[in-house]
């Protein structure tokens, strides 16, 4: 029988996921989202920054590298969106962090065995192997589907930006860790917050851009 945390998460998801095939299809819709995301990413930092950074110095310079690169991700995002075929390779490469993000959970639960990094105790060798697995799969489908094409190249790409979402994932998972907070936020039943989500997208989507660009 699914616990109540499972139950929550599974529900957060489906409507995600309906947020995100209406933001693809509404450019108002994701102006809107990229600004309240943003907004609450830059919040929940802000308040994990608090208790990681004594030194007022680090404590501002932290929250202004945080905040320069929030802006610059969601401009980018906005701006790279509006062209069509561009669109399509950034939603890509979204699915491709989402099945990473999915892949790594559910491979972790099903297969478990040895642990990761003490970093998140959570994280195992076959949850980041499923994460990889599954992105794949995902990045594929999904270029095959906007583009009709598949190839190395496609793989090598959805391989970097899963392992980009993990190292994302990783990081905040290491400054939880150093201030004991389990999540960054409760905005998200059964994910936690907002940057719970999207700390691998953050990074992932912009290194396998960067590797596209680099390839093509």
């Amino acid at each position: 029988m699914m616990n109540k945390y499972l139950k929550q998460r599974i529900y957060t998801s489906i409507l995600l996921l309906i947020l995100l095939f209406l933001i693809s299809k509404l450019n108002s819709l994701l102006i809107f989202c990229l600004l309240i995301l943003g907004v609450l990413s830059q919040l929940e930092f802000l308040n994990l920054a608090k208790k990681l950074f004594k030194n007022k110095i680090f404590f501002i310079l932290s929250n202004l590298f945080f905040l320069f690169y929030i802006f610059t991700f969601c401009y980018l995002f906005l701006f790279f969106s509006s062209i069509f075929q561009l669109k399509l390779i950034l939603f890509s490469l979204l699915f491709c962090c989402i099945a990473s993000d999915v892949g790594g959970f559910v491979f972790g639960k099903i297969f478990k065995g040895p642990k990761l990094t003490k970093i998140s105790p959570n994280k195992t060798y076959s949850g980041s192997l499923g994460s990889i697995f599954l992105s794949i799969l995902v990045f594929s489908i999904s270029i095959y589907y906007f583009f009709n094409e598949v190839s190395i190249s496609m793989i090598i790409i959805s391989i970097i930006t899963s392992i980009g979402c993990q190292i994302g994932d990783l990081f905040f998972s290491y400054l939880k860790r150093k201030v004991k907070m389990k999540d960054t936020g409760n905005v998200l039943p059964g994910h936690g917050g907002v940057l719970d989500r999207l700390d691998g997208i953050f990074l992932g989507i912009p290194l396998g851009f960067a590797c596209l660009t680099l390839i093509h």
